[in-house]
């Protein structure tokens, strides 16, 4: 005899358990059904022959679509959907998808990227093009930032070069 794992509960097992669920509700309805008017108790009465029309036709077709979508694979195995070879287009057509996905954060990456180079720049214009005071040349930490900078035509290396030169 098969053992049921937890996630999975015989048919019949779950069909009891709604019929008892709905007879709790269908009893804790009926309580306190004498209480309502005549107009609401016809109301709720047409409401349950509807649902239990909709029920009774549920039931019916569950079992068609059951076993049109199972079908039996060589071996005696069953298999939902038939096992067919899946085409090759439907597998495209699932990675599609990841593909945009993956297209999507790069496009992300790229314009965050260009957003703090952009702003970085803007912020060097707007420092580079204020005046600088006079006290800002006899910082020796200014002259440092000039000579780290090679591609500074003003640099001091160039005018240590330009003087021995001379």
């Amino acid at each position: 005899m098969k053992k049921n794992t937890p996630g999975t509960a015989p048919r019949q097992e779950l069909d009891a358990r709604v019929t008892r669920f709905g007879l709790r509700v269908a009893a804790g309805l009926s309580e306190r059904s004498e209480d309502l008017s005549g107009d609401i108790q016809e109301r709720l009465r047409f409401a349950r022959e509807q649902a239990l029309a909709k029920a009774t036709a549920a039931r019916a077709a569950a079992p068609a679509e059951t076993a049109s979508s199972a079908r039996e694979v060589g071996g005696g195995t069953l298999a939902l959907g038939g096992g067919e070879k899946t085409p090759r287009w439907l597998k495209a057509a699932a990675i599609l998808p990841l593909l945009l996905l993956l297209g999507g954060l790069l496009l992300i990456q790229h314009s965050q990227w260009y957003e703090q180079i952009r702003s970085a720049a803007e912020l060097d214009t707007e420092m580079l093009s204020k005046p600088l005071p006079p006290a800002a040349y006899s910082d020796p930490g200014f002259r440092e930032y000039l000579n780290e900078n090679p591609n500074d035509p003003n640099s001091a290396d160039d005018k240590k070069s330009d003087e021995a030169k001379q």
